[in-house]
């Protein structure tokens, strides 16, 4: 019996996926939880299993094609079964992503098998190809044609790589914010000493994987900063400045194909251990492409940490809408500093608290960050 392959719903507020990469031709035969496709949304792209055994017997919907949940991709089945009824049911897609090329109903680019090898053994993207075909379809002579005009005019490349899933949705998220937000941003260094000393009490004689990281303990400053002074803590809903109760820390993590941003939810209710094995589960299922869309939701303040690359002291962090702060986090590296009219030598770390200035004057983001400050300077504050 024919199977229908649907866009999955992948978390709660998911409404729309775009197709990825199909990991299966057509006439492939599939065993039931292989991978078949990949389904990019806004935050993460996943992997989505066979729903059954059998062959894919027809790819409805192309790679970049914008479908809602339960929008038909393809099907599955015997070869030769008969798929008329599933095809007259299905779903159209939903969006603006269609190929540029001729397709059939549901985003399949029509080309001949001669066309499409032909096109795959250049290296030609065949779905920029107008088709001169029946029905648009593309031909052999198309993709000859193509190949013989060649790139055009563009610069010579080492990589070309499209412009969508992930690494749109960030760029589209960005530009939105930086041209949405009246952002100031705030810079000052910090002395890490009692953070460092204090890391190191914790951590003695423990194991490996229960060790205390840096990220944890600053996760609970902020938190506890927010607690104190919840100013940063706030959003603009409409008409509307809200001071949000929960204080639920997002953690930008560097991932392959960009940036994604798993949440620590009320993080000043929760021990350091609890922080720590968060972060360390977050971020490695994060950089797997195993998290899900609702464990990438609901931030309230975002911490973006470039410090482990030894390269950046202060920047420019973007904020992550509807949140109306950020905190960049810099490298420690020790300077001379002056302690009671002595020039000392410290492990001094850079922060860049950038603030939406509709809403957040710049004192009060100040006194914020001095809040802070004296959190990380006096770590046993913390925990009080």
């Amino acid at each position: 019996m024919a199977t229908p392959i649907i866009m999955p719903k992948l978390g709660l507020s998911m409404k729309t996926g775009t197709l990825g990469k199909w990991l299966k031709k057509e006439g492939d035969s599939v065993k039931k939880g292989e991978a078949l496709v990949e389904v990019m949304t806004d935050k993460i792209t996943n992997k989505v299993e066979s729903p059954a055994d059998g062959t894919l017997l027809t790819i409805i919907s192309a790679k970049g094609t914008k479908l809602p949940v339960g929008g038909l991709m393809g099907v599955l089945g015997e070869a030769g079964e008969d798929i008329s009824a599933i095809l007259a049911a299905g779903p159209a897609a939903a969006g603006d992503a269609a190929p540029a090329a001729a397709a059939a109903p549901g985003g399949k680019v029509k080309i001949s098998p001669a066309a499409r090898k032909l096109a795959e053994d250049n290296g030609v993207d065949y779905t920029r190809i107008s088709g001169t075909g029946p029905d648009g379809r593309i031909t052999r002579e198309d993709v000859e044609k193509a190949i013989e005009e060649g790139p055009g005019d563009e610069r010579p490349t080492i990589k070309v790589q499209p412009y969508e899933g992930m690494r749109k949705a960030i760029g589209e998220n960005m530009l939105a914010s930086w041209t949405s937000n009246a952002k100031v941003t705030e810079h000052v260094s910090v002395d890490m000493s009692g953070i460092l000393t204090l890391r190191k009490t914790i951590n003695e004689g423990a194991k490996d994987k229960d060790k205390i990281s840096v990220t944890a303990l600053l996760t609970k400053a902020v938190a506890k900063a927010i607690e104190i002074n919840p100013i940063v803590n706030i959003t603009l809903d409409g008409d509307e400045v809200k001071t949000l109760k929960d204080i639920n820390i997002g953690m930008a993590v560097a991932v392959p194909d960009g940036l994604i941003v798993p949440v620590i939810r009320n993080a000043n209710g929760k021990k350091l251990a609890e922080v720590n094995a968060e972060i360390n589960d977050l971020a490695k299922r994060g950089r797997k492409n195993k998290l899900e869309p609702d464990e990438m939701s609901g931030a309230t303040f975002t911490i973006t940490n470039l410090g482990g690359y030894g390269s950046v002291d202060w920047f420019t962090p973007i904020i992550n809408p509807p949140e109306s702060a950020i905190l960049g986090i810099g490298r420690t590296i020790d300077k001379p500093v002056v302690v009671k009219g002595e020039v000392v030598v410290r492990p001094m770390m850079g922060l860049s608290l950038s603030i939406d200035h509709r809403i957040i004057d710049g004192a009060p983001g100040a006194e914020w960050l001095a809040v802070l400050i004296k959190l990380i300077e006096n770590p046993q504050k913390i925990f009080i």
